[in-house]
């Protein structure tokens, strides 16, 4: 969890500001394939800490779903922004941004996410990234 203090530092910031927090399922399901595999950093969780890590989640953030316009807007991204491959995961996650008028992101893939800069505001998760 190389990013964790960074993320929640950032968090803990924009809850005090009175900020509205999102996280969209496609971002949970990558959370949950990393908590659960066996890493050589840290063991995987067990089905009860996941549960107790997904209940923190549900009261912190708004969930965004994918949703018919979520696809119909990441077809449009990737017209747009020429994306493939697993790049289809980012575009995703601007899409489902887009279709919920979140317009703000969160990230350690500024690299990847660079692209949609038009489209919403990157916020790199580590202090000394540059945006």
């Amino acid at each position: 969890m190389e990013f964790h203090h960074e993320a929640k530092t950032l968090i803990d910031i924009q809850i005090s500001a009175g900020n509205e927090l999102w996280i969209s399922r496609q971002v949970i399901r990558e959370f949950l394939v990393n908590v659960t595999r066996p890493q050589s950093v840290s063991q995987p969780m067990t089905i009860a800490e996941v549960e107790a890590e997904m209940n923190v989640l549900n009261s912190v953030f708004n969930i965004a779903d994918e949703t018919a316009n979520v696809t119909a807007k990441l077809l449009q991204l990737i017209k747009q922004y020429p994306t493939g491959g697993k790049q289809i995961h980012d575009a995703n996650i601007v899409a489902t941004m887009l279709v919920n008028d979140v317009d703000t992101l969160l990230t350690q893939n500024m690299d990847d996410m660079k692209r949609f800069e038009k489209e919403i505001l990157l916020i790199p998760l580590k202090a000394d990234a540059k945006p």
